[in-house]
């Protein structure tokens, strides 16, 4: 065995488990209740699950009483499972992926231990939590935490048989995780990327997975394929026997659309090939990329050493690689891989003397991000032009911004100050902490109605009056959930023009009827420059049109589409 000493101690497995999980709670719960769903992706999920809780029907997610094709339901599940639970949308929408990014702490100090020892696995965990990706996505409403998670426990449960096994009933753990992680979000069979390493060295080796790599692995499927079956099953049976033309669509455009067409043709996010390897990894992955530089020839070593570190970093290279290959790409997309790597570069270097120039390079990147986080703040607090100009369509008022920035820039240099004597990357550590701290608290609750259309909404409901209706053209989905009344609209998937002529059949027939646009729409059926202005919401003027902008003639629409939803925004007084 190699220096580390595979070894696994109870005793001290347990010492660290406890302040390890207590600390990563803290800091992935820290913020909860403290701020409302915030855009790209967080209004859609969570309104999915408001609805679903509010109708009662689960099997087909619905955003504004439209069904909602582009993703399986199991995240939305979660979030209308802890809104059911604590009545406060609110509080339930951040708990889901907090909660995966917990369990992912956790596997990957359980397979540091088991694989290693406990330090590795505690510094495996600790450097995880670290890295700016994985807690920007442990404390948001996207998706990608929690596929995460569940390709991690795919990971662990095949890594614990053939490493450390045989262990038949964590390899089937691990297959049936990976089914959950594709109704999740499709690519939660990613785990199986590591049979190619593993049947590499089965190859090499015949004896090295002797009674773990067997005809039974074959079964693994299975497990997966009744996960999988759980929802699909239902689904596929509900719409055989309704049949109804809005179903097929559903079911049509999530099975096949919304997986391998997005990946081999996708149509927006399109991406360089070496988009995660240069514009991603080097910062969201930090500060693991400087590590890979740093200790290159301690990488090469272990590499060569131990079969399973090899492996780790042959299915991280697999996962950006499968991605890449893909047109389409989000930083997110890879994320998965992280909790691995995290793995694997504990292992290799966990024991390793610091290196003079690393330490120095990483403490200098810190006083210097301090100094900028400083100089923000006072900017904002004297409202400097620019930065006035950069954040007008967000807020006029800088003040309180100001004060959060100078009062972290304070603290980060104190922090700095009072750790000089400790390793770069405890420092890293140490203002990470702080930072998510406070952004998460007083950040979170000052940049909340910035990050909402709440006030746009609670203002076009005053002014349109209680006896009014409303009906919302070229629009996203946080101007539903934070609608205090109810809502039309004319199909999100439509085109901007069939929205438009909907809408005006549908002003035809009550002159108590408005509509809400954004400035910049080019619409034929409407006078646009007769409506009244709203205010600004996510960078666009809203305007307000009445029957007094319906032009006289508009052509018919192709095909009715028209959605109602009832008293959205009501869980804004729950």
């Amino acid at each position: 065995m190699d220096a580390l000493n595979r070894r696994f101690n109870s005793e001290d497995y347990y010492q660290v488990l406890w302040p390890l999980l207590l600390m990563s709670l803290l800091i992935l719960l820290v913020g909860i209740g403290f701020r409302s769903p915030w855009p790209a992706d967080e209004p859609r999920f969570v309104e999915v699950a408001r609805e679903m809780v509010a109708s009662g029907q689960w099997l087909f997610p619905t955003r504004g009483g439209e069904y909602y094709p582009d993703k399986p339901p199991v995240f939305m599940w979660a979030i209308a499972l802890f809104y059911q639970l604590t009545g406060s949308l609110k509080l339930s929408f951040l708990l889901p992926n907090a909660l995966c990014g917990l369990l992912t702490v956790f596997l990957v100090y359980d397979l540091g231990a088991r694989l290693w020892n406990v330090r590795v696995g505690r510094n495996a965990a600790l450097l995880l939590l670290i890295v700016p990706q994985f807690l920007m996505q442990a404390k948001n409403a996207q998706i990608d935490a929690m596929v995460m998670c569940w390709i991690t426990v795919g990971c662990y449960g095949l890594i614990r048989h053939f490493m450390l096994g045989p262990k038949w009933h964590w390899y089937f753990i691990g297959w049936a995780f990976m089914g959950l992680g594709v109704i999740t979000k499709g690519v939660g069979f990613l785990p199986l990327l590591l049979l190619i390493p593993i049947g590499i060295y089965a190859f090499k080796d015949k004896t090295r997975f002797e009674g773990r790599l067997t005809w039974l692995c074959l079964a693994g499927p299975l497990a997966m394929l009744a996960v999988i079956a759980c929802w699909l099953v239902p689904m596929v049976m509900t719409v055989q026997a309704h049949g109804t033309p809005e179903m097929v669509a559903y079911q049509n455009n999530i099975l096949f659309k919304q997986t391998g067409e997005r990946y081999v043709n996708a149509w927006h996010h399109i991406k360089p090939w070496y988009f995660f390897v240069l514009s991603v990894i080097p910062w969201m992955w930090f500060p693991i990329s400087l590590l890979v530089v740093a200790y290159w020839k301690q990488w090469v070593q272990k590499v060569k050493a131990d079969p399973t570190i090899a492996i780790l970093l042959i299915w991280v290279g697999l996962v950006v690689l499968f991605f890449s290959i893909s047109p389409g790409k989000r930083n997110v997309y890879i994320l998965p891989a992280l909790p691995m790597l995290a793995l694997a570069a504990s292992a290799i270097l966990t024991g390793v003397s610091p290196k003079a120039w690393f330490e120095k390079l990483v403490t200098g990147v810190l006083w210097f991000l301090g100094a900028l986080v400083l100089v923000a703040g006072v900017l904002a607090f004297i409202h400097h032009p620019a930065l006035v100009k950069a954040l007008a369509d967000y807020t006029d008022d800088l003040t309180g911004i100001g004060y959060l920035f100078i009062l972290l820039g304070v603290l980060w240099f104190a922090l700095l100050w009072l750790a000089r004597r400790q390793f770069a990357l405890v420092k890293v550590g140490l203002v990470s902490a702080l930072g998510w701290v406070l952004v998460s608290t007083w950040g979170y609750a000052m940049l909340d109605e910035m990050r909402t259309p709440r006030s746009l909404m609670l203002h076009t409901a005053q002014v349109i009056g209680e006896d009014a209706e409303l009906g919302l053209v070229n629009f996203k989905e946080q101007f539903i959930l934070f609608s205090p009344m109810s809502v039309t609209h004319f199909s999100y998937l439509a085109p901007l023009e069939e929205q438009e002529r909907n809408a005006w059949q549908w002003m035809q027939e009550n002159k108590q009827r408005y509509v809400l646009v954004p400035s910049g729409a080019e619409l034929s059926c409407f006078d646009i420059k007769g409506g009244k202005s709203m205010g600004i919401a996510h960078r666009d003027e809203w305007i307000l049109l009445s029957a007094a902008e319906l032009k006289p003639q508009c052509q018919a629409p192709e095909r009715e589409y028209r959605y109602f939803t009832d008293h959205p925004g009501r869980w804004l007084k729950e």
